[in-house]
């Protein structure tokens, strides 16, 4: 018999909704056992379903009285595993499934079954118990169960295991549209953004949930472009938009920094009356903080109704990406008034905050207050943050004395921040140090190399430059090349270092003349120290020109009218030549320039930046 057969409900129980109480529900109880209407074993089935289901927090009630039940329905097994698979309990659902398998009532599980226990193990993250559920399925035939398949499919995806995802699909022998749906969801999760485009362009029909997976797989595996291009042709086919598609494209004009798109997408928002959750305006939050806004990622996070951890975690990063580091600790402050509970993220903000503006002192503090106040062990991010901190302040014996006073093994991330500090306050000996120890843990750390080699270059070390790209020659390593991502009227330009093909070339090439002729009426030399050093000093500045956040500007000053900020987001970090000639450029050419680099914001205006060359 399907266990999830109808029965007409009885009007007491259709009295149970989702804002019903757990003293409200003890009243219709007692009502419906006096009444004796709970003999009947299917009508007692469904006052544990309705209770469970419409109402996670009468769960536990729900499965007092079927406890004392001696032969429950498979109906109202059934729908407490479907219950508890929701909830914060899914582990539980196994207790009813052992019921039905232990059953008096004769009651074997059916495909209801094992779609909920499914379910149930993509909740659990259970590497082991999935594929036991996916051997006991089959073992009871109902491995060709389209909404078996799916979930098996899904379940999978949330386990990591796509090879797994690929058996099952190939075993279908005609995958209806649930499981296509599955598996383009699933191999645009675990990365496979390829074959799951191959499948989405096939599907005879797509749903919203495919077009969802998909852009949202772009997304997370970096390809913003195309998350975004997917969805202007998901509004082209007048497919359904909902909250799930745009945090995914909000995610992607976050990463490009693509602030008109982000803004479009805002408007879209609230022209189509989308329900702003939490989840939204977190994204929409750190759409603005990426994309440069601050004042309007802030303005976003006063107005949201609802705020949970994540939301104020995610201002309170905005704001240290911003370099407002006390502000970020204000907000901290304040998020502890409201008596929301810090997390592992949170502290990583907090930290952050502290190190852009040195605040060595109330990093300490927070750093302790972790174990000490709120019980979080501090993770491999945390210490690396307060090496950062120590090591931007100046206090590099501090930050040494730290990492070596670790109760885990330093990683590179540690090392990393200590080198980048040597490098600011040029200690030489210290540094050499901090880039063996990172070799030691990733031989072909590129950052590593190029950070001693400059160093080498700005003491004038020429001997110690070679040697180390000798070394980067011999072992294969390669530097990662520089790119900028400007957007121009709603279209993302990227600029690779050395390319050429911009169609805009020749003219970013006179602009580039033109900055150099300016800036050189106005005093400026170039810092060619970290530029190879075995080629003529001409061409040594010609190369620095090339840099892409330079090239990015000169677009910049060409394409956008007059008074509109020039907003640049690269992938590296910033170069100390590149740094000065923008805030020259902001003073020479009267215009706000803001670049995003692989650590900060850096707010260029009047001849000044905002970190105060403190990154």
């Amino acid at each position: 018999m399907n266990s999830l057969r109808c029965f007409a409900k009885h009007p007491m129980i259709s009295l149970i909704e989702s804002d019903t109480t757990l003293k409200e529900l003890k009243q219709i109880h007692t009502q419906l056992l006096l009444n004796g209407v709970l003999d009947d074993p299917h009508l007692l089935g469904q006052f544990v379903a309705t209770a469970a289901l419409k109402n996670h927090d009468n769960l536990d009630y729900s499965n007092q009285v079927l406890d004392q039940c001696e032969n429950p329905t498979l109906f109202a097994l059934n729908s407490m595993i479907r219950a508890h698979c929701k909830s914060s309990t899914p582990q539980k659902s196994f207790h009813f499934y052992n019921r039905i398998l232990h059953s008096n009532n004769n009651v074997s599980p059916d495909n209801y079954t094992f779609n909920f226990l499914v379910r149930t193990c993509s909740q659990l993250l259970a590497r082991e118990t999935g594929p036991s559920v996916h051997g006991a399925l089959i073992k009871h035939g109902f491995e060709h169960d389209p909404h078996v398949q799916s979930g098996l499919i899904f379940m999978y995806a949330e386990l990591g295991c796509l090879s797994s995802c690929h058996r099952v699909f190939g075993e279908i022998p005609n995958p209806d549209l649930v499981c296509q749906t599955a598996m383009v969801s699933a191999c645009a999760k675990c990365g496979d953004v390829g074959f799951a485009r191959e499948l989405f362009d096939v599907m005879p029909q797509r749903d919203p949930i495919a077009w969802n997976a998909m852009i949202a797989g772009y997304a997370q595996s970096g390809k913003s472009r195309k998350a975004l291009d997917l969805f202007n042709l998901m509004q082209m086919m007048g497919v359904r938009v909902n909250e799930v598609s745009m945090v995914s494209v909000l995610s992607a004009c976050s990463h490009l920094g693509a602030l008109d798109q982000g803004r479009w997408a805002h408007a879209y928002i609230e022209r189509n009356k989308l329900r702003m959750t939490v989840t939204l305006g977190t994204a929409l939050m750190d759409m603005y903080a990426k994309c440069g806004n601050v004042n309007k990622a802030m303005e976003v996070f006063w107005g949201m109704k609802e705020k949970n951890v994540y939301a104020w975690t995610s201002a309170m990063g905005g704001l240290a990406m911003h370099g407002f580091g006390e502000k970020c600790l204000k907000l901290f402050s304040l998020m502890k008034q409201e008596g929301v509970q810090p997390n592992e993220v949170t502290f990583v903000s907090v930290l952050k905050g502290c190190s852009v503006v040195g605040l060595v002192k109330e990093g300490r503090e927070n750093f302790e207050s972790m174990s000490e106040v709120y019980g979080i062990e501090p993770q491999l991010e945390h210490y690396g943050c307060m090496v950062d901190l120590y090591g931007r302040a100046g206090c590099l014996d501090e930050a040494l004395n730290f990492i070596n006073n670790m109760p885990v093994k330093p990683h590179s991330g540690a090392w990393g921040a200590l080198l980048n500090a040597c490098r600011m306050h040029k200690n030489m000996e210290l540094g050499e140090l901090a880039s063996r120890k990172i070799l030691e843990l990733e031989a072909k750390n590129h950052g590593a190399y190029v950070l001693l080699s400059n160093m080498y270059a700005d003491s004038k070390n020429w001997e110690g430059v070679n040697s180390v790209r000798e070394i980067m020659k011999a072992k294969g390593v390669r530097k990662l090349p520089g790119c900028s991502v400007i957007e121009v009227d709603g279209e993302v330009h990227e600029f690779i270092v050395g390319d050429k093909t911009h169609p805009r070339h020749d003219e970013i090439e006179m602009m580039l003349a033109e900055i150099s002729k300016r800036l050189k009426l106005s005093g400026y030399v170039a810092n060619t120290n970290p530029v190879l050093f075995d080629i003529e000093e001409e061409e040594k500045e010609d190369a620095l020109c090339e840099h892409t956040e330079k090239v990015a500007i000169a677009f910049g000053l060409i394409t956008l009218k007059e008074g509109v900020p020039i907003r640049i987001v690269k992938n590296l970090r910033v170069c100390w030549d590149c740094h000065e000639v923008t805030k020259m450029i902001s003073k020479t050419f009267d215009r706000e320039i803001i670049v995003r680099d692989r650590n900060r914001f850096h707010h260029f205006k009047d001849g000044d930046c905002s970190c105060k060359g403190y990154w």
